[in-house]
């Protein structure tokens, strides 16, 4: 048993947990933790999107209870079938983008000096849509008491705004958690909107990924490779499920400058780093 890709495995399911539903940009993340343990081949990249998996079902088992509920009465309830249709809405443009430009985005920007960058511009959009929800308070649709009351326009605005997730470091849960609130979404409504989106489309882009690594993945010796993934799935899925358990409580009565706070000193240390040559960033 391989103990390095063992200890790569859980720290790299960690990372993946804690950030993919937080405004930070899990992606960003991963592209630079996977950098800096040397795990950021071609294998390296399979077992980041096959951990993604265990985030997903985070959220399923979650709200499993919604889900159940939206499933089994699909035939019977409006309010189920709008509720999967703007999904499916909010969905479409990203996916659309990334499978024309997703192999030249990843080609430019997935490295640790764009990411960085990212996590810095990403920070100054919070700064700015935090002032903007200071200034102008009334901007919440009163209408909008919950993701049931979001209507098809609403989904695709959101979906519009998570369009800008396609640039590492963004973050896709950050994209449309402030892009709903510019859009005048209630804070809570628009992370538990992002929560349920983050099924389809992680999902989908997880698969797709899949299908075009298939080649990596048939000549990985599974004998090391198949606990290493075993531990960052379950580690994944865990700490997912208490950081969404944390967010949806936090979001409650806090804003999202923390985040950007952070992203601004990570995205700076990173730059620092590479300007000193302290570490030695793919570029």
């Amino acid at each position: 048993m391989d103990l390095i890709l063992l200890a790569k495995a859980l720290i790299l399911g960690v990372v993946e947990g804690l950030t993919e539903f937080l405004p930070i940009s899990s992606t960003g993340h991963l592209i630079l933790v996977g950098d800096l343990l040397d795990f950021n081949d071609e294998r390296g990249k399979a077992f980041e999107v096959i951990i993604q998996f265990g985030a997903i079902l985070a959220v399923c088992w979650e709200f499993r209870a919604k889900l159940w509920t939206v499933l089994g009465s699909l035939g019977s309830s409006a309010l189920s079938r709008r509720f999967v249709m703007n999904l499916i809405i909010a969905s479409v443009p990203a996916m659309a983008l990334a499978f024309v430009f997703g192999k030249h985005i990843k080609a430019v920007l997935f490295s640790p000096i764009p990411v960085a960058s990212a996590f810095i511009v990403g920070a100054l959009i919070i700064f700015w849509a935090e002032r903007r929800q200071l200034m102008t308070p009334s901007n919440h649709d009163e209408r909008i008491r919950s993701v049931d009351d979001l209507s098809v326009l609403d989904a695709l605005k959101v979906g519009i705004a998570q369009c800008a997730a396609l640039i590492p470091g963004t973050s896709r849960s950050g994209a449309t958690i402030i892009g709903g609130m510019l859009f005048g979404l209630p804070r809570t409504v628009a992370t538990e909107f992002s929560f349920f989106l983050a099924i389809p489309v992680i999902a989908g882009a997880t698969l797709y990924e899949l299908v075009k690594l298939r080649h990596i993945l048939g000549e990985t010796s599974w004998d090391s490779f198949g606990p290493a993934l075993g531990v960052g799935f379950a580690v994944s899925f865990v700490s997912a499920f208490v950081c969404i358990r944390w967010l949806i409580r936090y979001v409650a009565t806090h804003d999202f400058k923390v985040f950007a706070w952070y992203r601004i000193i990570f995205g700076v240390l990173v730059l620092l780093t590479a300007w000193t040559g302290l570490v030695s960033w793919t570029h």
